[in-house]
């Protein structure tokens, strides 16, 4: 497994912008999981960022250099139209889809499968190699679903990473997970850790902020942020998506900022 220490790692001289791009395509949700950085639900208002908004940003991120575009939610496969935005972007830049997988079934997976290329992977999430690891924050029967997801997905030639988040249910069991994912195929270097994060739903886990996360850009209808652990008001870059350029900008001048020890903050025009 690797452990996405870059996401907590302290910023003490200006580093290399991490050219990744990340969608928040909806914020409605099949699962409400207990520690949603997103607030994301079954009842969560979509708030889907569009198609035409997509295709822009996908435009914008390869004029400027990003290598890689991720779309996450909610989950995007409750949107109809997700299917155009996957095959739109993967066929300009690599692009990796974050899902729970348990409703990739029948005329959704059809639908993604007549799009596979090489460009495009999807990241499944999976807390554990047990349902009772996974379930806890996920709830009662999203283990069972989601490995069935997974294994629909392999079957039809995909290549599934999984993610997983460190919990107190868990984190005495990370090998497990390691096992069980090894032991259907997927390797160590597909499989990625991240810390538990107090924001959103949760009320345990790491404090983050700007000055303790290195920035990934991170887009959704309301504007640009600095990372996609979280879209509250405090991580907010600009309200403006376009064009992304001005936001990359600025994130450039706040990394300064850090970088000399002061406390990065956004200024609003």
């Amino acid at each position: 497994m690797i452990t996405e220490q870059t996401e907590v790692a302290p910023v003490c001289e200006r580093p290399a912008l991490n050219w990744k791009l990340w969608i928040y395509t909806n914020y409605d949700c099949n699962l409400r999981c207990s520690y949603c950085v997103a607030k994301s639900s079954p009842n969560a208002p979509r708030r889907a960022i569009g198609l035409a908004n997509v295709k822009r940003l996908v435009d914008e991120a390869v004029e400027l250099g990003f290598s890689e575009i991720f779309f996450t939610g909610g989950e995007p496969f409750i949107l109809k139209d997700i299917y155009e935005m996957l095959e739109y972007a993967s066929a300009r830049v690599k692009t990796t889809v974050l899902t729970n997988a348990m409703i990739l079934r029948r005329a959704r997976l059809d639908k993604l499968t007549a799009i596979k290329n090489d460009n495009l992977h999807v990241q499944v999430s999976l807390d554990g190699g047990k349902p009772e690891h996974h379930d806890a924050y996920r709830g009662k029967g999203s283990w069972e679903k989601t490995v069935e997801g997974i294994k629909l997905l392999q079957e039809r030639g995909f290549k599934v990473k999984i993610s997983t988040t460190e919990t107190p249910a868990n984190s005495a069991h990370l090998h497990e997970v390691c096992e069980f994912h090894k032991s259907i195929g997927i390797p160590d270097e597909d499989h990625f850790v991240r810390p538990l994060a107090k924001r959103g739903f949760s009320n345990e886990g790491l404090e983050l902020s700007m000055n303790n996360l290195q920035p990934e850009v991170t887009v959704n209808l309301d504007g640009v942020f600095w990372h996609p652990l979280s879209t509250d008001a405090d991580m907010l870059v600009n309200k403006n998506i376009f064009p992304l350029e001005k936001s990359v900008d600025k994130i450039q001048k706040q990394l300064d900022v850090i970088a000399k020890g002061g406390v990065p903050m956004m200024t609003f025009t």
